[in-house]
């Protein structure tokens, strides 16, 4: 391997973090690190004095630039649109990855944000980075990029507090809820609901198990589920991984990803403010396939 490909290898993992958190996207991070390799590679190393803040700043950039495309797509997308799941497991090769991919609450959350509020949220907040280098990165005065930032906690602070959930507490709720559900237990499903608890369900349009907008309230939220949980899937199988650092449902059918099912919790653990489904085939090609596991 060559040093051009190593010092690109090495720093991999953390452009990916950083644009997924970006994008919301598997497939257009990838476009964007293969963006970002192909104007490391044109470059002479001896020319770059820091690669790792060069190939940040080329990745941020390059995936600003995709924010637009992006943003025209959702634009005409059928039903709610919710980022793309990250499945990830706890074996070493996925560690760089889940530790800094932000959960998919957070994400959708951040959805509401300007790109460059988002970028400066994501550099600044998740991975540290100072107020002069991202300014730098994006082009704009220090000044400008704090008012970005400022901006930016107060509107994610407002619409979802930081909090932390004991992981195993998640689990514990993520079972119960998925068992009140598909056991068809209402009045379980109803006690583990916050009253004014939203289901949001992305189908893209290709899947019988989404729905054209997002539900809200305990009643129609525990009705629908239990409703459509009812209905009979040939070959279905529920297994509890991790999606983006959080244990999760996964629904398998006939082996293949059919649903992946994230729970968001009240501050307190006890009850599930938010219901996000994604059944959407074309976000979930990287989910593993049940017979892969």
């Amino acid at each position: 391997m060559s040093d051009v490909t190593q010092v690109f290898a090495d720093h991999r993992e953390l452009l990916f973090s950083i644009v997924y958190n970006m994008l919301g996207s598997v497939a257009d991070t990838e476009d964007v690190l293969q963006e970002t390799w192909l104007a490391w590679a044109s470059r002479d190393p001896e020319e770059i004095g820091h690669p790792r803040a060069y190939l940040v700043r080329v990745a941020v950039n390059q995936a600003l630039a995709h924010q637009t495309a992006l943003r025209r797509r959702r634009e005409t997308y059928v039903g709610p649109w919710l980022p793309e799941p990250l499945v990830t497991s706890p074996d070493a090769a996925d560690q760089a990855v889940r530790a800094d991919t932000l959960s998919l609450a957070l994400l959708v959350v951040l959805e509401t944000l300007t790109p460059l509020e988002r970028a400066v949220f994501i550099l600044h907040e998740v991975f540290a980075y100072a107020h002069t280098e991202i300014a730098t990165m994006i082009d704009r005065s220090p000044a400008a990029v704090r008012q970005l930032a400022h901006r930016a906690r107060e509107h994610v602070q407002a619409r979802r507090p930081r909090i932390h959930v004991d992981a195993r507490l998640q689990r514990q709720v993520t079972e119960r809820f998925v068992a009140a559900a598909f056991g068809g237990d209402l009045e379980g499903l109803m006690e583990l609901l916050a009253p004014d608890v939203t289901l949001w369900t992305d189908g893209g349009g290709k899947s019988n198990a989404a729905g054209p907008r997002p539900i809200r309230g305990r009643d129609n939220v525990s009705r629908v589920l239990v409703t459509r949980a009812a209905q009979p899937l040939d070959g279905l199988d529920i297994r509890y991984q991790e999606v983006n650092g959080d244990p999760c449902a996964v629904l398998f059918v006939k082996d293949a990803p059919y649903v992946v099912m994230v729970v968001d919790l009240t501050p307190d653990g006890s009850q599930v403010r938010d219901v996000y489904a994604v059944s959407n085939p074309d976000k979930l090609t990287n989910v593993p396939e049940r017979s892969a596991e």
